[in-house]
């Protein structure tokens, strides 16, 4: 069983809700499952400390959860063009794991959402691959022979899978959206499983 990780963190839900789709792709892969985690917000000092377990959704990740994962779908909302702050504060604290080589070999991608057309899905994706590539994953994209990234009007990138809300009625994933979201799951689960095990150096 490829058990794949579907690792984001959501303000606003957009990006919980390309997380869900990326999960569906994933299971419709034979002997792949989905498991959904978040990360907790960064707090200012007067806020105090971020409760434990999360009042309602998926819990928090651990770096169990990513040692223990044959794939990794990464995703973040866009914050000027990078990774919102709590996602790079849990990556920022996978020394560990960078250090025993627990996620060399194993296939990983990345998707975002974005209030605007033009507000920095692409630096956003890549920005999140830099750690993956530092901990020796194999990156995953969206090739063109998908129609849908041909169709889309709206969110989609041969980098990964990404939304735009402003363009969205009512805020919902378009139909091409949640088509290559699908996909990027499925893709990632479909090579974790091919590999069967990470690829040794």
């Amino acid at each position: 069983m490829a058990r794949i990780l579907v690792l984001y963190y959501s303000r606003n839900g957009a990006t919980l809700e390309l997380a869900r789709q990326v999960a569906r792709g994933i299971e419709t892969v034979t002997g792949a499952t989905a498991v959904l985690r978040t990360v907790p917000p960064v707090v200012t000092a007067v806020d105090g400390p971020a409760q434990p377990v999360p009042a309602s959704g998926p819990a928090y990740a651990s770096a169990e959860d990513l040692a223990g994962a044959d794939g990794l779908v990464l995703g973040s909302p866009t914050r000027f063009g990078n990774m919102a702050a709590p996602l790079k504060h849990f990556l920022d604290g996978t020394g560990a794991l960078w250090a025993s080589g627990a996620l060399a070999g194993k296939p990983a991608a990345v998707f975002t959402a974005t209030q605007s057309l033009h507000g920095g899905q692409e630096t956003t994706l890549i920005s999140m691959m830099l750690p993956l590539l530092h901990h020796g994953m194999i990156l995953v994209g969206l090739p063109y022979t998908l129609g849908a990234l041909h169709q889309t009007r709206s969110g989609g990138a041969p980098y990964g899978a990404t939304h735009v809300s402003s363009l969205a009625a009512g805020g919902n994933l378009s139909g091409e959206e949640k088509e290559l979201a699908q996909a990027l799951g499925r893709r990632v689960a479909q090579i974790a499983s091919r590999l069967g095990a990470p690829l040794q150096d």
